[in-house]
Order: structure tokens, then sequence, then C-alpha cells
């Protein structure tokens, strides 16, 4: 099982971020996540975040060997073009090593919509028009993001419907391991995917004994380790 780490840019600023960042790489993650918010709030931090491409594209310069992913870029918050183009630059600035993360968002008049609310940016009231969003964005990456290599594309998930969209369409899925349902979600991707190569990946707190030792009784490809502190 792979061992990734992620730090809080709602809690921590460049240079301390680019620090850890390159700190990880010498310590042999595989890859490092970033979010994708507007604000530090809404992730329990005391700024706003910096924009996750733009994030992505400083660490990919900043580093040589270390992965570095998103998780997850919500589609709702680019228009699908944008986002091609967005993954498509940091593929490129990275020399291959971008994991895309993705993932369909929250509803409207949730908790996770309020920085949405607060900005004007428009939010699906269905679900499964959602679920077709994430799909579109699929769709068009697989066709515009493809320099040097196409980057895997992870769908995160918290639901059956999206965990089989996953297994269907995407490279890989991503589940919180402190959710009751991330066995349930992890099986009903992988099949999905009937066979054909596909990661499951799930993401818990650092100090989350308990979530780490669930992903091992998984079998997961991958762990994702996050960190919401300040660092230093």
């Amino acid at each position: 099982m792979l061992v990734d780490i992620q730090f809080s840019p709602a809690h921590n600023d460049w240079p301390r971020l680019r620090d850890a960042v390159l700190q990880a790489e010498a310590d042999g993650y595989d890859t490092t996540w970033v979010f994708d918010h507007f604000d530090g709030a809404t992730l329990g931090g005391d700024r706003p975040l910096l924009e996750c491409f733009t994030l992505l594209g400083a660490m990919a310069e900043a580093t040589t060997t270390i992965g570095v992913g998103a998780l997850v870029v919500n589609v709702a918050n680019r228009h699908r073009a944008v986002l091609a183009a967005a993954a498509s630059s940091v593929q490129r600035i990275s020399d291959g090593r971008l994991r895309l993360g993705i993932g369909a968002g929250a509803a409207p008049g949730s908790r996770w919509a309020q920085e949405h609310h607060d900005r004007g940016i428009p939010l699906l009231p269905a679900m499964a028009d959602r679920h077709r969003a994430v799909a579109d964005a699929i769709d068009l990456l697989r066709v515009e993001a493809t320099e040097p290599a196409p980057p895997p594309i992870i769908v995160g998930v918290n639901s059956v419907a999206l965990a089989e969209l996953a297994g269907r369409s995407a490279d890989g899925v991503n589940v919180r391991l402190s959710s009751p349902t991330a066995p349930r979600l992890v099986a009903a991707a992988a099949e999905a995917a009937a066979g054909r190569p596909f990661e499951t990946s799930g993401w818990c707190y650092a100090d989350d004994m308990a979530s780490q030792d669930l992903a091992r009784q998984l079998g997961l490809d991958r762990l994702i380790l996050t960190r919401f502190e300040a660092l230093g």
C-alpha cells in the first residue's frame, strides 16, 4: 500500500507548505495532495486557501519526484474546459506527476455549499446532475489533459451511485475511511471496474489509527494521511 500526505493551506502559507512537501519527498511519500476550497474556515483554518491548481504548479516546480494531487477538485468550481486546461498545465509542469482527484461537490443549502453561495457560484440541485457533471469532466479530461501522459483520474465518493460511476469511468476511487459506508463504497467501485486496472484509496487524519487499520483490512492500494493543523 502506497502512503501519501496532505497538508492544509487553510492553516499554512506557501513557505511552510513548500518546506513540508520537500520533507515529505525526502521521507519517501508517494504523493502529496491539496484541497479545492475557497474559505479556510471550511476546513477549520484561519485564512483563504491557496487556489488548487496554482498551488499544484508551485509544488510541482519545487519538487522533483513526489507526485502532486488534488483531493478533490470540485467540478462546480470551474467550467470543465478550464479544469482540463489547468490539469493539463500541471501535468506538463510536473512532467507527468499529477494525480487528479475530482468530486461532485455539495448540494445547495448544505454546510459545504456555503462558500459557493457566498460567491454566487451556482450548484446543481439534483444529485444525478452533479454526478453527470463529473462524468462530463472525465470525458473532456480524457481528450485534453493528455500531455506528457493522461493523469490518473480518481473520483472522491460518498454514495454508491458515484462509486459505481468511478468504477465505470475513472482510474480510481477515494473514500473517507472514517465513514461507516467506506467498505461498501470501495466494493461498489471495484465491482463496477469489472477487473480493469483500477486504484482504490482512502483518506483519514494522520493520527486516526483505526482508519489506517481499516485501509489495510480493505487491501487499499493507497492511503492518504491528512494533517489539518499548522506546521512548524
